[in-house]
């Protein structure tokens, strides 16, 4: 006969743990999951937090289920990364749309290739794909004039500082054109950052009082054509509508 599991032991630690997105993943995957215990330190936190319940089954075996306040951590995790995407794609469209209000061509989502250095240094490079929150080129027909620009837009601190250490990436942006940092602001209204946080090679732009100030200019970018793959990846993606484009319709009305 089997005997019933003893309940976790409550200890002064456990109001010490600090949870992360990692709980957080750990918790989503064991609630969709069959419950098999993992038995790492990851475990044994959301088993002291009291986020976790071990149970016994019929057949002899331990599993795991996601308890009322791990629901309720979850519930609060979905909400919260709801309204971080909704806040980051409302500024993306923002920034496409002021690009576009400057008689720029402005994309948003597009999977470009660029050149990075190869990791652990030398002149070779490598290929990559970067997939700039806005990209944009000025509406001309001259292809050496193009002056590409990529806007990078952050809505959340540690999204920031994670881009900030992520080398490779801006120096991917950087193959492409101009790279500037746009920084939205928290739930207070601060900014998520400062412009002294941002490599001097990149520009920023800050979101203050709902307008788009320029706290830093980006250094004036040396890149000539783009090259033809860009152009291909241009040609298959829809850019945003221009301020104007509307009133085409107007051309044939009564």
């Amino acid at each position: 006969m089997s005997l019933p599991l003893s309940p976790p032991v409550p200890i002064a630690t456990t109001s010490a743990i600090s949870l992360g997105k990692a709980h957080a993943r750990r918790l989503r995957e064991i609630y969709r999951s069959a419950g098999w215990p993992c038995q790492d330190p990851l475990e044994i936190e959301l088993l002291a937090a009291g986020l976790l319940d071990r149970v016994r089954e019929p057949t002899g075996h331990e599993c795991l289920r996601v308890t009322d306040a791990g629901i309720a951590l979850l519930a609060a995790t979905l909400s919260a990364n709801r309204r971080a995407f909704s806040a980051h794609e409302t500024l993306v469209e923002r920034v496409a749309r002021e690009m576009a209000r400057a008689g720029r061509i402005a994309w948003r989502g597009l999977a470009l290739r660029a050149q990075v250095p190869q990791q652990g240094g030398g002149e070779s490079l490598r290929w990559c794909v970067a997939m700039p929150d806005v990209f944009s080129i000025r509406n001309t027909s001259v292809a050496s004039y193009v002056e590409p620009i990529v806007h990078e837009v952050k809505v959340r601190r540690a999204d920031l500082l994670a881009d900030l250490r992520n080398e490779a990436k801006r120096q991917a942006y950087l193959d492409l054109g101009e790279c500037w940092y746009v920084l939205g602001c928290d739930a207070r209204g601060r900014s998520i950052g400062d412009a002294s946080e941002v490599p001097a090679e990149c520009g920023v732009l800050a979101l203050e009082e709902e307008r788009l100030v320029v706290a830093r200019a980006a250094p004036r970018h040396s890149r000539g054509e783009l090259p033809f793959g860009v152009w291909m990846a241009l040609a298959k993606a829809t850019p945003v509508a221009m301020a104007d484009e509307d009133a085409q319709g107007l051309l044939g009305g009564a």
